[in-house]
Formats: structure tokens, sequence, C-alpha cells
């Protein structure tokens, strides 16, 4: 019987493979996390019209058509100009259309200020309200939109209105 050599089953990777599927494992991690929190988010599916008319949140409701004889309203209820960190009454009325829930977030128009979501709850007369707040800038100015969505049997519907924040100088 001739003799063979003994088979090394012992694989000797080079250190730059290891380096190579480590990588690859933490690029696949982070679109995992990726995936799940973009589907946690719900973003993706809004169905967004765009609002009838500029407005001005400062002085009154603004209003949207989002589909045929459904029309939604939305108000910052506050007395003067809406500020940076103080609390902010949101209304939304949906007409023509029954929701089971709505939201409001605010996004900054010209500056990544992150995405701050306000749910909104129910009344007894189908409007919802609730409470938000904008935060601070270091601009004198800063431009914001206030994204509107409510969750129908149609699906998530939405519009937006925007409006700017003085920093207010004591």
């Amino acid at each position: 019987m001739p003799h063979r050599p003994p088979i090394d089953t012992g694989v000797s990777r080079s250190p730059l493979l290891r380096l190579l599927m480590l990588v690859t494992l933490g690029v696949i991690a982070v679109a995992l996390w990726y995936l799940t929190s973009y589907s946690l988010r719900g973003g993706g599916e809004v169905r967004w019209v765009a609002p009838e008319a500029p407005c001005d949140l400062h002085v009154g409701a603004c209003a949207a058509t989002l589909d045929r004889g459904v029309s939604l309203a939305f108000e910052a209820d506050v007395a003067g100009r809406i500020r940076a960190l103080e609390p902010l009454p949101l209304v939304v009325t949906l007409e023509g259309l029954e929701a089971e829930a709505a939201r409001v977030e605010f996004v900054g128009r010209d500056m990544d200020m992150g995405l701050h979501r306000f749910p909104l709850t129910r009344g007894a007369d189908g409007v919802f309200r609730g409470e938000g707040q904008v935060t601070i800038c270091t601009e004198s100015v800063m431009p914001w939109r206030a994204r509107v969505v409510v969750e129908t049997a149609r699906g998530s519907l939405g519009s937006w209105f925007d409006f700017d924040v003085e920093r207010h100088t004591p």
C-alpha cells in the first residue's frame, strides 16, 4: 500500500482574508439594521399630496386636498409666532374620510435637524390633537416643514406645510 501524506484540515487564512470577511459581515449587519429601521419608520408608503396654496401657520390653519372629496386641515394652535422649544398644540382635521391615526413630523427644510415625530390622539369629534415642539437652531431664521400624515383605509396620505421659526433673543 502506497504511503499518502496526511491531509491538512486546518486551513490557514491570511489576515487580509479574515479582515475582508469581517468587513463583509459588518456591512451586512448595517444593511439589515437600516432596512429594519426604515420599515419601522413607515415613511416609504405615504402618498404625498402638495398643499393647495402657500399659507402661514403663524396666522391660522393650512389645508390640502388629499383625494377627491378628502380634505385635510392642519393648525399649530398658538397665539402669535411659533417659537423653538415651546410646546406647540397641533390640530389635524380630516373631512371626507375616516382616519385611524394621524401624526405630525417636523423636519428642517435646508438643514438636517433630524426627524421629530409627534403622534396625535383622535378626539370624540374626529379631530386629532396633540402637542409637538421644534428644536432650536443656530441660524437666526430656521425654515421648517411640517409633514402631516393620516392613516386611512386607503393607506397613508400626507401633505406638508412650510414655516419659519425666528430665533428668540431675550
